[in-house]
């Protein structure tokens, strides 16, 4: 029965991101935090960037209907909802990132990631090295990238073939148990590599140790490298018997558990907030965060000031440009275009091993209507009433017909009967807003459903 499949799942119920304890805490203290933050905050978290005020601005009008949404209607039964514009702010905005891993792991599945095992890889620096990350934040990619040749060559060495190709896919995270500063690396990297005819050589059984050893002595250098160690500083800390340096190898996928290796990318990427382990308390003043280690030195709650937990999840909001992300060896943006030019002619003879099947791109992958439905099930453009199809009739970004529309909606009778599809309200007043608009409803009035 195909008209049975949009039944069966459930409707969209648009969110409501004041309840948001994360929204709640911006909203109460962001200009607060702006004008002390200089005095307060600059020593620990580094000096105000002017993308922090951009995007707590955006989180603040994500999935607010008063900053412009669309009309959804439905063609059989003229039912209609409205639907509010979200900000698209990465590693700061829970639900938008949540939308971004979505598509980016689906990606990841059906186009990126080779039929082969994977393994975890989670790279730590030392306290000492991390400030230097926090006021240069490039450095975090450039130590990626040594880590990714220090990876690489451990499995060369280890399997005696000088030509592997290892796929290495490389998250860069800022943010600790508590959304602390604490930048590091976590690497999604072919338990092997790939010889120049595709066969897959796999990754023997190694030492963490020594390649923890190896990292510690190619992120030295490259700190004396770039002037900021000298070479006695570098050979100082390689004396250290505790030197702060770590590499975690223990996760291991299976090549035919795609859904692992999708679940352990979006832990990979994860927003540095965890909406369900936050608490605000607006009356006492106080914020608590919930770690999501149940032991070692980060385990627990903390629970601290709102302008000292809003100071510590900011400084995470990435810069302007900042790749957060990044590919290397099979997977990089070229080694992979040259095996795509090369499909034609490597089709003659079957490969020891091929790459993940190239499917049929697909507008609706990457629509926001399948995107919710993967992340929710539920589809928003099944009608709540008769189960049809909706459709988008209108964008209104116009702040007085905004403010219209909001006014009648909460003003109109809780049950009114729906006798049908209506025009829009006028839009002949001006867009602009200003001194002269007209008083909002109370913010005691009914929320719109």
């Amino acid at each position: 029965m195909p008209d049975a499949a949009p039944a069966a799942r459930g409707v969209y119920k648009p969110r409501r991101p004041q309840a948001s304890p994360l929204f709640r805490l911006v909203s109460d203290h962001l200009h607060r935090l702006q004008t002390v933050y200089d005095e307060r905050f600059a020593r620990e978290y580094g000096p105000w960037r002017p993308v922090v005020a951009q995007v707590a601005d955006k989180f603040l009008a994500c999935g607010v209907l008063d900053h412009g949404f669309a009309r959804i209607r439905c063609d059989d039964c003229a039912h209609e909802y409205l639907l509010a514009f979200s900000c698209k702010c990465r590693y700061f905005c829970p639900s938008c990132h949540a939308k971004r891993l979505a598509i980016w792991t689906q990606w990841l599945d059906t186009t990126l990631l080779a039929p082969v095992p994977h393994r975890q890889v989670v790279l730590t620096i030392p306290k000492r090295l991390r400030a230097y990350c926090l006021y240069r934040r490039c450095l975090l990619g450039v130590i990626a990238r040594v880590a990714a040749r220090t990876v690489t060559a451990a499995i060369r060495t280890l399997t005696g073939e000088r030509d592997l190709a290892v796929g290495i896919v490389a998250c860069l995270q800022t943010h600790g148990s508590r959304a602390n500063w604490h930048p590091h690396l976590h690497l999604l990297v072919t338990d092997g590599g790939f010889r120049p005819d595709g066969t897959f050589v796999s990754w023997p059984v190694h030492d963490t140790a020594r390649l923890t050893e190896a990292f510690r002595r190619a992120v030295l250098r490259l700190f004396v490298r770039l002037d900021l160690f000298d070479e006695d500083q570098a050979a100082g800390m390689l004396t250290w018997p505790h030197a702060g340096f770590h590499v975690h190898t223990a996760v291991w996928v299976p090549e035919d558990d795609r859904a692992f290796a999708t679940r352990l990318a979006r832990y990979c990427a994860r927003n540095p907030v965890a909406l369900e382990r936050l608490t605000y308390d607006r009356a006492a003043k106080a914020v608590t965060y919930r770690s999501d280690k149940s032991d070692g030195p980060t385990a627990g709650t903390e629970t601290m000031a709102p302008l000292e937990f809003l100071a510590r999840v900011l400084v995470h909001i990435p810069d302007k440009g900042h790749v957060t992300t990044r590919y290397y060896g099979w997977y990089a943006n070229r080694p992979r275009g040259m095996r795509a030019k090369a499909a034609p002619a490597a089709a003659d003879g079957p490969p020891a091993i091929v790459p993940a099947p190239r499917l049929a791109p697909t507008e609706a992958t990457r629509r926001w209507a399948a995107l919710l439905q993967q992340l929710f099930e539920v589809d928003p453009l099944a009608c709540p009433t008769c189960h049809g199809a909706m459709r988008i009739v209108a964008f209104i970004t116009q702040a007085s017909v905004i403010d219209q529309i909001l006014a009648h909606l909460r003003t109109r009778p809780a049950h009114a009967p729906h006798a049908g599809a209506r025009s829009p309200p006028s839009t002949r007043a001006p867009a602009t807003r200003g001194a002269s608009r007209a008083p909002r409803p109370s913010a005691d009035a009914p929320p719109v459903t």
